[in-house]
């Protein structure tokens, strides 16, 4: 009985939560009736799939975003809030949007509210958002919370030739004039804090070199988040892409900035790196149930 009234009063704080987490006040929606219009269709569609996998749900959900334009800097505005907005992305909202529809479809829910939790959940410190600096701005600090709440995992040490990286993150720190919010002093203090927990950070990582590999390859599986390493002073990483598998090989598919919208790699990985010069390598995280 004790079991059965803990159990009940879980559930009630957990849709509490999640209620409160869906607050229409915090919203930006680009569009709202047809963002919530896609977002049902969306869930619906995968759900009707049956995967099993989360990176099968990534997969098949990243190849529906294909051709979408490439619009930078949509979570900025006058004031934080939760942006919705899937007919305009970049590779972190590309990346971001993807794994809360994957995610919302692992727990067989197929509501646009339930989305809206998700998106919070992965884009924001803790799962909840309090203003510009409890955005996770950078992937370290991403993968460490998003980690720490059992929503992703990191596997690039099981890659025979991983490596390692030490770096300071303070990238917006040391171009504060870059970042429009930062204006304001609290904020800009805000992100200097956050990033005192990231001086001399060491994270994995991939050489370029050994990323396609015949070693490595194999390992690569559908809907794995790879971040791409950068030598850009104070930045960990400089974009985002997420891998589908086609006939056997990875493939990348991602935002892309040159292409104006979100397009499937072609072409090798060895000639994507000549042709990206700035990336150093990548690492690969991988969405938990």
């Amino acid at each position: 009985m004790i079991f059965r009234y803990i159990t009940i009063i879980t559930f009630t704080l957990f849709c509490l939560l999640r209620s409160a987490a869906a607050d229409f006040s915090q919203i930006r929606f680009h569009n709202e009736q047809t963002d919530t219009t896609r977002i049902n269709q969306l869930l619906t569609e995968c759900m009707s799939k049956g995967f099993k996998n989360p990176g099968d749900r990534v997969g098949w959900l990243a190849r529906q975003l294909e051709g979408t334009p490439y619009v930078a800097h949509t979570l900025e505005g006058d004031k934080e809030m939760l942006t919705v907005n899937l007919d305009e992305l970049d590779c972190t909202t590309f990346v971001d949007n993807v794994i809360a529809l994957a995610l919302t479809v692992g727990e067989r829910r197929q509501s646009w509210r339930d989305y809206v939790y998700n998106l919070e959940r992965i884009r924001y410190r803790g799962g909840s958002i309090n203003g510009y600096p409890s955005r996770l701005h950078y992937f370290s600090d991403w993968v460490v919370d998003n980690t720490h709440r059992d929503n992703v995992k990191e596997v690039t040490s099981r890659f025979p030739k991983a490596t390692t990286q030490d770096k300071t993150i303070d990238f917006m720190s040391s171009n504060r004039e870059l970042y429009p919010a930062m204006a304001d002093s609290i904020t800009f203090e805000g992100i200097k804090n956050m990033e005192i927990g990231y001086r001399r950070h060491r994270f994995p990582y991939l050489k370029a070199r050994d990323t396609y590999d015949k070693t490595s390859k194999p390992l690569y599986h559908e809907g794995d988040i790879v971040a791409f390493t950068t030598k850009t002073l104070g930045l960990d990483v400089a974009h985002l892409a997420l891998i589908i598998i086609e006939n056997g090989e990875p493939k990348f598919i991602h935002a892309s900035q040159s292409a104006g919208k979100v397009v499937i790699v072609k072409d090798d990985w060895a000639d994507f790196f000549k042709r990206n010069r700035q990336f150093t390598g990548m690492r690969v995280v991988r969405l938990q149930d």
